[in-house]
């Protein structure tokens, strides 16, 4: 399985922004191997990078983006799906029963959600406690940032982390055009695992790999 070492830090070092990068996010390996699973096109680029300390997961995605497009209407946290947003997804195995989905837009909203296989979506499920998520984003000129703290002891608490491992899934939704009418927002789909599936699913175990704690 495809892994990420999630490199250890001393408590205290990082505070997200959402915004430039913060020297501290030097430490972290960089991982770039995003790509168009279902398009054989070069994909825009895509850098994650993630830290963590003795209470903290730290994640940034810096999101290469020549048109960064977000639906506001009621500013609901569905309005993500509508947009370009990056995406986190956790699961306890994968038997995906059940696995926790993050998608964050470029204006910080957050799609929290809890699923089962085969796509048995809650979307009236949160995060258990909202000081457990801190998710901040901001546009700058290449694009955008999405950084995210969540308390290790939140990702415990639903059977997410064992052993130092987080198996998860990294993905994009590339907007190229806002909803206008009937018609849904035009989407194309970025992944750090190429997914086995001939259509574009990410609610599959193939799409997960391993993000592991370094001690």
């Amino acid at each position: 399985m495809t892994e990420y070492i999630v490199k250890r830090i001393k408590q205290g070092l990082l505070t997200i922004t959402g915004q430039e990068m913060h020297p501290v996010w030097e430490m972290a390996d960089v991982n770039s191997d995003f790509t168009f699973p279902w398009e054989n096109q070069k994909a825009p680029k895509t850098n994650f990078r993630a830290l963590h300390d003795d209470e903290y997961f730290y994640f940034r995605f810096d999101a290469e983006d020549e048109n960064v497009l977000s639906f506001v209407d009621k500013d609901h946290k569905m309005e993500v799906v509508h947009s370009d947003r990056v995406e986190i997804f956790f699961r306890q195995d994968e038997k995906l029963n059940p696995y926790y989905c993050l998608e964050m837009d470029a204006r910080g909203r957050v799609l929290d959600y809890v699923t089962c296989y085969y796509r048995d979506f809650d979307y009236e499920w949160s995060w258990p406690e909202s000081k457990d998520l801190d998710v901040k984003a901001s546009v700058n000129t290449n694009g955008y940032v999405v950084e995210g703290a969540v308390k290790l002891s939140s990702l415990e608490g639903l059977g997410l982390l064992k052993d130092c491992v987080l198996e998860a899934g990294l993905y994009r939704g590339y907007c190229m055009k806002l909803p206008e009418g009937n018609k849904e927002a035009d989407l194309r789909w970025i992944s750090w695992v190429k997914p086995d599936s001939k259509e574009p699913d990410f609610h599959i175990p193939s799409s997960f790999g391993r993000l592991k704690l370094e001690a």
